[in-house]
C-alpha cells in the first residue's frame, strides 16, 4: 500500500522526480553541473517571472530553516535592524535566529491564532527608524494561516523598509506579490510545493539588496552563492541528486500550469477533505478565507486523542501531522502537496471518516 504524506513538507514524490535522482554522479566543479544549477536558477526566476536581471536565486544545501537564516544572517546591514512578526512558530525561530547572532530586532507578537496586527506594526515601524527590514512569514504553517502581505505592503512603503519573507512553505503555491511589496528577498525550499526532495533550498533576492549585505556566517553568506552561483561556480559541495530532483519538479510545475494551476489543485484537494471533515461534525481552527491552500489545521474531537487518530490513518496509508506548542494536543494539520491522485483523496475520505466515527 503506498503512503501518502499529508504533512508540511516532504511530500510524496512523483515517479518522474524520483527517477531523477537515479541520473549520473557529477562533480560540482564540472561543466555538466554549473549547466544543471544555472538551469534551476533559472526556472525558478521564472516561476514568478522575475527577472535575472533584478533578482537572483542562490541554490544551497540545507533545510528551509539554512534559506531563512541564510537570508537573515546576510541581508540586514550592520547598521540596520529587524522587526519580526511573530504569529506562529517560525515567526518565532526568525526571532531565535536574529538572537542567536545579535542581530538587533523587536518583534510585534500576536496569538498564534491571530491575523497580523498591522497597526501594531506601523506604530513599531513609527517609533523606532533604525528599524531597515521587517522579517515575516508568508505561510504560517502552524495554523495554516495565510499572512496578508499586501497591507504589510503598504505599511513598509510609507516607513522606507524592506521585507524579508520566509515563503518556505508558500512558494509555488500561492501568490507572493514581488511588485507591489517591497520585498528584498524570499527564502523557500525544495521539498514543499515544488514537490522536489529535501536537501535543497534557496533565496530570491534582489540584486539591489545584496548591495548592503553583512554577511555573519561563512557557510551561509548569501552573497558567496550569488556572486559564485553567477559565475557558473558554487562556494561550497551541493547535494547533486537533489538539484536533480529539483529540477525535474520545476519542468513538472511548468508543464501542469505555473503557480495558478498547483494553487487550483490544492484549493480542489481541501476543499474536497474540509467538506468532508465538516460533514463529520470536526471544527476546522481558521476560516477557509484565512487559511493556505497548502495546509489547514483542525480541532481534534473530544475525545479523540492526535496519537489514536494518526495511527489510524497511518495504518490506512495516509501520515498527517501534529500540532506544535500549545495546540499539540487540540489540533491535527492536513496538507494537500505532493503526489496526489483523486483516488488518493476518495481513499482519504474514507478513511478519515472510519477513523473519527469507528
Amino acid at each position: 500500500m503506498k503512503t501518502i504524506l499529508l504533512n508540511p513538507g516532504p511530500v510524496t514524490l512523483s515517479a518522474r522526480v524520483r527517477n531523477a535522482m537515479l541520473r549520473d554522479d557529477l562533480c560540482h566543479r564540472e561543466p555538466e553541473f554549473s549547466s544543471l544549477q544555472s538551469g534551476i536558477r533559472e526556472k525558478l526566476l521564472a516561476t514568478y517571472d522575475l527577472p535575472a536581471s533584478d533578482w537572483a536565486s542562490a541554490l544551497i544545501t540545507g533545510s528551509g530553516t539554512a534559506a531563512v537564516e541564510s537570508m537573515l544572517t546576510s541581508l540586514v546591514p550592520r547598521d540596520g535592524k529587524l522587526l519580526i512578526v511573530e504569529n506562529g512558530v517560525y515567526g518565532e525561530r526568525m526571532r531565535r535566529i536574529a538572537e542567536r547572532y545579535g542581530i538587533p530586532a523587536t518583534s510585534v507578537t500576536q496569538a498564534w491564532q491571530a491575523p497580523i496586527d498591522y497597526a501594531a506594526v506601523a506604530a513599531a515601524l513609527a517609533a523606532d527608524g533604525d528599524i531597515s527590514h521587517i522579517a515575516v512569514v508568508h505561510h504560517e504553517t502552524t495554523t495554516g494561516r495565510l499572512n496578508d502581505l499586501g497591507p504589510l505592503g503598504e505599511i513598509c512603503r510609507q516607513h522606507d523598509v524592506a521585507v524579508l519573507l520566509d515563503a518556505v512553505s508558500s512558494f509555488a503555491a500561492e501568490a507572493i506579490p514581488f511588485k507591489s511589496v517591497p520585498i528584498a528577498a524570499c527564502a523557500a525550499t525544495a521539498n514543499k510545493c515544488l514537490h522536489g526532495v529535501p536537501g535543497t533550498c534557496f533565496v530570491i533576492t534582489s540584486r539591489d539588496a545584496l548591495a548592503a549585505a553583512h554577511p555573519r556566517n561563512l557557510y551561509l553568506d548569501l552573497g558567496a552563492y550569488v556572486s559564485a552561483q553567477d559565475s557558473a561556480g558554487t562556494p561550497f559541495t551541493q547535494s547533486i541528486q537533489t538539484f536533480y530532483a529539483l529540477d525535474e519538479a520545476l519542468d513538472e510545475l511548468a508543464e501542469s500550469g505555473g503557480v495558478a494551476a498547483r494553487r487550483a489543485l490544492y484549493e480542489s484537494r481541501m476543499a474536497t477533505i474540509r467538506d468532508t471533515l465538516v460533514a463529520l461534525g470536526i471544527e476546522p481552527l481558521l476560516d477557509a478565507a484565512e487559511c493556505s491552500c497548502v495546509l489547514h489545521a483542525y480541532k481534534l474531537p473530544q475525545g479523540t486523542d492526535y496519537t489514536t487518530l494518526h495511527d489510524a490513518l497511518k495504518a490506512a496509508g495516509f501520515i498527517i501531522y501534529a500540532g506544535q506548542g500549545s495546540y499539540a494536543q487540540s489540533i491535527f494539520r492536513i496538507s494537500m502537496m505532493g503526489e496526489i491522485s483523486s483516488a488518493d483523496i476518495g481513499r482519504l475520505q474514507q478513511a478519515l471518516t472510519a477513523a473519527l466515527t469507528g
